[in-house]
C-alpha cells in the first residue's frame, strides 16, 4: 500500500518537542491526573489503592462499560452497543476505512481538513474527489457542488465538524442537508468530531450520529478533555453493519484498549460538564486573545472560529508557509503549522487553546518574525 506523507503529523512530530513558544497545539491545554482528581473530586489515592490490586488483564475487550457509558451521553440518541472503542480518533477514522472501502469506492471528502479524510481513502484504491472549502462561503460545504460530486453509486462522504483547520461549524440544518444528499445515492457519512462541543457560544453542537442511520461519528478524548495522552477514541454509528464490519476487523489489529486508560476517560467522562466548562472557558477566552491580535497585525486575516481550537491564518508576505514556519521556529521560538500542510499556501494553522500565557508569548514571537520579514522588504 502507497500512502502519501501524513504532513501535519510530520511536521509536529519534527519540531513540536523543541518548541519554545508552542501554539500549533491543538488539543484544549492538557491536564495531569492530579489535576483531574482536583477538578473531579476523586479521591486520587482510593483510585490507586484500588487499581494497584488488579490484574493486568486484556480487560473489557470492547471498552469498559462505564467508559461506554460516558460516551453515550455526549450524544442524544447512541446507545453502548453502537460504539466502537479505537486508539485514539486517529484510529477510529483508519479503522472505518480499513473496514468499509475496498478499490474503486467513490468517496468524497471536503478540504482543507485532516489528511486523513482524502489520503487513507486514496491509498486503499478508492476514487476520491474533493470538495474544496472556501474562505468566501466561511470555509462551508457549497451544497450545489456536493449533489453534483456525489453520484449513484458514492460510498461515503467525509465531512470534519467542528473542521480542522479553520474552525468553521456546521449547522444542524446544513447537516441534515449534507444528510439528504447522502441518502438520495446511499452513501455514508463519516463525520470526525474531536473539536465538538467546544464552542463560542453556549449550544448544542450535533452529532452525525444522532441525525442520520449511515451517519458515522469520530471522537476522542484527547481534544475536548485535555487527556491525549490516554489515547482512546470512538465510532459511533447505529449502521449495524458498519458496527459488524468494524468488529470483525478489530480482532485483526486491535482486541481491546488499556483497562487503565478507559478507567480514566471513563472518570473524566462521569463529570464531564466540569471538563467541557474548563474547556470552553479556555477557548472563549483565548480565542478572544487571538482575535485582538489578527485585527491589529495589517498583513493578516481570517475566517474568525466558531468552533474547535485551531484557526487558519492567512498572511501577505511573499514566503512560502513552510520557509515561513520553519524561519520563524529558528529566529524566535514560535511553532506554528504550515497552511500548505493543508494545501492552503501562505497561510498558517494557529491553536489558540493553549496555556494563556503560551498563547500571548507565542503571538508576539509571531509579531516579532513579522517586523523582521517587513525590514527584508524594505531592504
Amino acid at each position: 500500500m502507497i500512502i502519501k506523507p501524513f504532513l501535519v503529523e510530520e511536521w509536529m512530530n519534527a519540531y513540536e518537542t523543541g518548541a519554545k513558544y508552542n501554539i500549533a497545539e491543538t488539543c484544549v491545554d492538557s491536564v495531569s491526573l492530579q489535576e483531574l482528581w482536583e477538578l473531579t473530586g476523586v479521591d486520587g489515592d482510593a483510585f490507586w489503592k484500588d487499581f494497584c490490586h488488579r490484574r493486568l488483564t486484556y480487560g473489557d475487550i470492547e471498552g469498559l462499560p462505564a467508559f461506554r457509558e460516558g460516551i453515550c451521553s455526549l450524544y442524544r440518541t447512541v446507545s453502548p452497543g453502537e460504539l466502537i472503542i479505537t486508539h485514539g480518533a486517529a484510529g477510529a477514522n483508519h479503522h472505518i476505512f480499513y473496514s468499509l472501502l475496498e478499490p474503486g469506492d467513490r468517496v468524497v471528502s471536503i478540504m482543507p481538513t485532516y489528511q486523513q479524510l482524502y489520503s487513507i481513502p486514496e491509498s486503499f484504491g478508492a476514487e476520491v474527489a474533493v470538495l474544496p472549502l472556501q474562505e468566501a462561503d466561511g470555509y462551508l460545504p457549497d451544497l450545489n457542488l456536493l449533489r453534483e460530486l456525489v453520484v449513484p453509486g458514492t460510498r461515503m462522504i467525509c465531512i470534519n465538524n467542528p473542521n480542522n483547520p479553520t474552525g468553521a461549524l456546521m449547522s444542524k440544518d446544513l447537516l441534515l442537508q449534507i444528510v439528504a444528499i447522502a441518502e438520495s445515492v446511499g452513501a455514508y457519512v463519516l463525520c470526525d468530531e474531536v473539536y465538538r462541543h467546544l464552542t463560542q457560544e453556549d449550544m448544542w453542537c450535533e452529532s452525525i450520529a444522532d441525525l442520520y442511520e449511515k451517519g458515522i461519528s469520530v471522537s476522542s478524548m484527547s481534544k475536548v478533555f485535555s487527556l491525549a495522552g490516554l489515547r482512546l477514541g470512538w465510532i459511533a454509528t447505529h449502521d449495524r453493519k458498519v458496527l459488524q464490519s468494524c468488529l470483525s476487523h478489530r480482532d485483526y489489529d486491535l482486541i481491546s484498549c488499556g483497562m487503565f486508560d478507559e478507567r480514566i476517560a471513563s472518570i473524566a467522562l462521569q463529570h464531564k460538564d466540569v471538563l467541557l466548562q474548563r474547556s470552553c472557558s479556555i477557548v472563549r477566552e483565548n480565542l478572544q486573545i487571538l482575535d485582538a491580535w489578527v485585527n491589529s497585525e495589517p498583513k493578516l486575516h481570517y475566517v474568525k472560529p466558531k468552533c474547535g481550537t485551531t484557526a487558519l491564518v492567512y498572511y501577505d508576505y511573499p514566503i512560502g508557509s513552510y520557509e515561513f514556519c520553519t524561519r520563524m521556529y529558528s529566529e524566535t521560538g514560535a511553532f506554528v503549522t504550515p497552511g500548505d500542510c493543508f494545501e492552503e499556501p501562505f497561510s498558517m494553522r494557529i491553536g489558540y487553546a493553549s496555556d494563556r500565557q503560551v498563547l500571548v508569548d507565542g503571538l508576539a514571537a509571531v509579531s516579532r518574525f513579522l517586523r523582521i520579514l517587513e525590514g527584508e522588504q524594505v531592504q
